[in-house]
């Protein structure tokens, strides 16, 4: 009787009320998009909705890992936009340039994570200055770069092959990405002791330093795969749009908050669970899908994430941090 009644509380602790919040609001979300049009429930058009999700989904995963110990990365709009933008530029250096393009932009995206890593793990900055400074940083070196127009450079065929291309028929390629980028997150998460140390680091650092981890290189590892993330987030839309532009990552940095916020992931750290995430990236994509069909101009977008935030913070955001 004790072994039975011992291992319900545990399935019932992965499955939190923030997650479950989350996939309740994708049921009403589609049942709303549905009076709407009928075709909101065909499986084209969700389908299509799954892959608009992917790129927001792969955004939101290096921000997850960021959030989960509690810091925050405000350089996502300029890292998407200088993967992009880069891995275009690099395409144009005839057929070595076209070969290296995809790494060279998630590699410009690193290193912009790099940079913010070491502003908040060795010289402790808050993480929402030193991200918000590279984020300024990376649009000066890029309008420079641009001459303040939009860049002349085409995506590469491999780019585009990845966001448009579909190695089985009638499922794109991002949608893969995404889940192998996915299933990589739930792994080290769940199975290493880097995921443990975020957690560790999250739910208290000073203790996670006292137990023997190395929290710099934690820490700077997050901030570096979060860049590297959001640049690869910006080649792919570079290779859905064909090309890049300086302001593509602009709508991308408060659905990540939101998303990875409505996921049940704790921003003050050291609680979230990757499953909530695909459920904010959804219920976010859903949510800009109505939002659309009721032609909302973007600044009332803006004002809906912001409020959706809060509202998260109030119900989960105060609560312990607990793994």
């Amino acid at each position: 009787m004790t072994r039975a009644t011992g291992r319900k509380p545990g399935f019932i602790h992965r499955f939190d009320p923030a997650v479950l919040t989350a996939f309740g609001c994708i049921i009403l979300l589609l049942v709303l998009g549905s009076l709407y049009s009928r075709n909101f429930l065909s499986p084209d058009y969700l389908l299509q909705q799954l892959k608009v999700a992917s790129f927001l989904g792969v955004i939101a995963t290096g921000m997850m890992l960021v959030i989960l110990l509690g810091q925050i990365d405000l350089s996502v709009p300029w890292a998407v936009a200088t993967g992009a933008m880069m891995a275009c530029a690099a395409a144009a250096y005839g057929p070595f340039g076209v070969a290296l393009a995809i790494p060279f932009g998630i590699l410009c995206g690193v290193a912009i994570g790099v940079v913010n890593g070491i502003g908040v793990a060795y010289l402790r900055i808050p993480s929402m200055i030193v991200t918000l400074a590279t984020n300024a940083v990376a649009q000066g070196v890029m309008v420079v770069y641009t001459g303040g127009f939009s860049p002349q450079d085409s995506a590469t065929a491999a780019m585009r092959y990845l966001a448009t291309g579909g190695l089985i028929p009638g499922i794109p390629n991002v949608v893969f990405i995404w889940a192998l980028i996915g299933g990589a997150m739930v792994f080290v998460l769940g199975r290493t002791g880097f995921g443990r140390a975020v957690y560790g680091i999250g739910n208290r650092e000073r203790a996670a330093y006292l137990s023997g981890i190395n929290t710099r290189r934690i820490v700077m590892i997050a901030f570096a795969v979060s860049g590297g993330l959001s640049a690869f987030g910006g080649v792919l839309l570079a290779g859905y749009a064909s090309k890049a532009a300086q302001s593509m990552g602009d709508a991308y940095l408060l659905p990540a908050i939101a998303a990875v916020v409505l996921g049940g992931t704790s921003i003050l750290g050291g609680r979230g669970t990757y499953l909530g995430t695909v459920a904010g990236v959804i219920l976010i994509t859903l949510l800009q899908s109505i939002l659309s069909v009721m032609q909302m101009p973007e600044a009332g977008r803006q004002i809906i994430y912001g409020l959706m935030i809060v509202l998260m913070l109030l119900l989960y955001g105060r609560a312990p941090a607990s793994r």
